[in-house]
């Protein structure tokens, strides 16, 4: 048999069942719309988790300061240190007495049976820097500045929750929350934060009013850099804030965002390649079925041509054929339904997609193999038949 004559009879075979063959097609069009969506979007979705990692995370830097009985590890004015290294865009020291430690604040000093005035919150002192380093803004009046440091001055910034929680809704009377016996005039809100955002919930004083508090001593360092210095700074940061002692502090610095990218991209296509091989395997099903079934409804066709000379791999190669014909044209679709998707996708999330020329090349060939693979029983069941008993 003829190689020409071969693809006519394969081709022959697939078009005089049209709407059976479509059906068959099918199954290999989904698994491998699935598989080019899945490797599309999962490498255009990773691309963007690095520059959103980079935006919000890959920036900020942590410094713990552990308890040293004898002298501070790291006094108030290292930040100055620290902010003056190249990368560093903010910094802040913050002394706080803990997660658990909380103190009563309330609102005014009268005692009104009909509204809550006293709230536990957590106090804690820091640097003029917080709001930077925090990532916040005032949302009203201004944070404190050297000069109330300097001289002690009894201001308090609250968070944006703990003014709704006080009741403390407008500045412009200098209001004041009372911890303790003593008054602290609120000067400003905090809010908008995207580090820290406990913060949101805690009155903040100056280092010198702190101390009232016990808070004596820096606990943590909060540091953002420029995008790729976050590893320099993460080395440099403990020798600026306490020389000699760099060794005892803790810097937490955030993970490399490759990392973070893979990591998403291989959870993504583990999920969804399994989805994929599924929807492959039950099309691989669904074409050894057909086929199966075609080679039963033929058997008259099968034992004629074997009784006019046909031997058994002309008969095996024609349904083979058959079969990864069916593959390659679901194939073929499904990785031109996969690249339109993976590209409609990064259109409406406003995404540049990603798309690996040889993903488009192999599903078409993935296609086929899964048609030839499905059709080597049914292939190997046509060519064992005898033509006497074909024709019987």
């Amino acid at each position: 048999m003829h190689v020409r004559d071969l693809i006519g009879e394969a081709v022959a075979g697939m078009l005089a069942r049209p709407v059976r063959s479509a059906l068959t097609t099918l199954g290999t069009v989904l698994g491998i719309t699935t598989l080019v969506v899945t490797l599309g979007v999962s490498a255009t979705a990773g691309n963007q988790i690095v520059g959103r990692f980079d935006e919000l995370v890959a920036t900020s830097i942590t410094v713990e300061v552990p308890e040293n009985k004898t002298s501070p590890l790291v006094a108030w004015d290292a930040v100055e240190r620290v902010s003056r290294l190249r990368g560093v865009e903010s910094a802040a020291a913050v002394s706080d007495p803990g997660q658990d430690a909380q103190v009563y604040v309330r609102s005014n000093d009268l005692v009104d049976p009909t509204r809550v005035t006293t709230q536990s919150l957590t106090v804690l002192a820091a640097t003029t820097g917080l709001p930077e380093a925090v990532r916040g803004r005032m949302v009203q009046g201004r944070f404190y500045d050297s000069g109330h440091v300097r001289r002690g001055d009894r201001v308090a910034v609250i968070g944006e929750e703990a003014a709704r929680m006080l009741g403390v809704a407008r500045l412009d009377r200098a209001p004041a929350i009372f911890i303790g016996k003593h008054a602290y005039t609120v000067i400003g809100v905090l809010g908008g934060l995207r580090r820290e955002k406990n913060l949101s919930t805690a009155v903040v004083v100056p280092s010198t009013v702190g101390r009232q508090f016990g808070l004596r001593d820096v606990t943590r360092v909060l540091v953002n850099t420029s995008l790729g210095a976050a590893d320099l700074i993460a080395g440099q940061a403990p020798a600026a804030l306490s020389p000699g002692n760099g060794d005892t502090l803790q810097v937490l610095s955030p993970p490399s965002p490759t990392r973070a990218r893979d990591g998403a991209q291989d959870d993504v296509n583990a999920l969804f390649l399994i989805l994929g091989l599924v929807s492959l395997v039950v099309g691989a099903v669904g074409i050894a079925n057909v086929t199966l079934v075609t080679v039963m409804e033929r058997i008259p066709e099968i034992g004629l041509r074997r009784a006019l000379g046909a031997a058994r791999r002309h008969i095996a190669a024609q349904f083979l054929l058959e079969s990864t014909l069916i593959g390659l044209t679901g194939g073929v679709i499904g990785a031109s339904l996969g690249v339109v998707a993976v590209v409609a996708i990064s259109a409406v999330k406003q995404w540049t997609p990603l798309l690996d020329v040889r993903l488009a090349i192999a599903a078409p060939v993935a296609g086929a193999l899964v048609g030839l693979l499905a059709g080597l029983y049914p292939a190997l069941r046509a060519a064992s038949m005898e033509p006497v008993d074909a024709l019987r």
